[in-house]
Parts: C-alpha cells; structure tokens; sequence
C-alpha cells in the first residue's frame, strides 16, 4: 500500500542531518567567456535548524587547456517553499588549484550561492544551484551552475 500523497509531503518536509548532492558542475567567466565543464560533489549538515546549514563541496573542471579542482565552504540560510521544496542563499570562501596547463597554481577567492532543492520522496531529489564567484588575487568573476541528486539522512 502505498502512502497518502499529504503523509509523503510531511516525511519530505523533514530536514535531514547530511544532505550529499552529486551532479554536473558549469562555470563561464565573466570576463573573456571562456567555459569550464566537469562534476561536483558537496556534503552539506544542519547545525542550527532553520537558520544554518554548512555545505562543504569539491568540484573538478575541465576545458582545452587545463584542469582545475575547487572547493568551498558555504553558509546557508535556509527557506521552506514547500512541503518539498526549499531555497537557500549562502556565501562562503573558496580555493582553486589549477593542475595542469599555463596557469599552474593555487587561488582563493569568495562565492554567493542560490541553492534549490526538490525533494521527490523521503530521502531523494535533485537540486540546482547557481553562483556567482570572485578570485581575489586576479580579480577574475565567473557565474556557474551545478544540478544534480540529492540524498538525505535523518
């Protein structure tokens, strides 16, 4: 027998301990266009519920030229849309290394996030989350767009 459809939004309407978000990471820059492609993999948790939760993620891109592997550390406000829908705004720091190609080496710099996520069933969904980024050494701006599956445990 399967769940009434109210009781499945209310199980959905939870908030989970950890959140894993895996999917496809974009970045464009701002300034000379050129794009980068690869995956993202963030872990988020909830330490102060409705009003924080942290999200840790390492992303790898890639384009002609060079490879370069990210990570950041977001702090979110939270938001409930619906019983399965929430919205998030964060800003947090990040650090790139460039691995391979002309411009080897490490950078830092800060990023704002808009995160949506769609909670299918209990513990799966999907989320998309845009970006907004600023390098501060070369001052370099890019805007990005990361979309995949969520998986939730209480």
């Amino acid at each position: 027998m399967t769940p009434q459809p109210c009781i499945a939004q209310e199980q959905a309407a939870e908030d989970h301990a950890i959140v894993v978000e895996a999917g496809l990471a974009g970045e464009r820059d701002v300034r000379d266009g050129l794009s980068n492609f690869g995956a993202t993999l963030a872990v988020e948790a909830t330490p102060i519920e409705e009003w924080l939760e942290l999200e840790f993620g390492v992303t790898v891109l890639a384009t002609s030229g060079h490879t370069e592997l990210s990570s950041d550390l977001v702090f979110k406000k939270p938001f409930r849309l619906s019983p399965t829908a929430e919205f998030m705004i964060g800003l947090g720091p990040s650090i790139g290394r460039t691995v391979d190609g002309p411009e080897i080496g490490t950078s830092h710099g800060i990023e704002v996030v808009l995160d949506f996520m769609f909670w299918r069933s209990k513990d799966r969904g999907w989320y998309i989350e845009p970006a907004w980024s600023r390098n501060s050494g070369s001052g370099e701006r890019s805007v990005s767009l990361n979309g995949g599956l969520l998986f939730g445990w209480h």
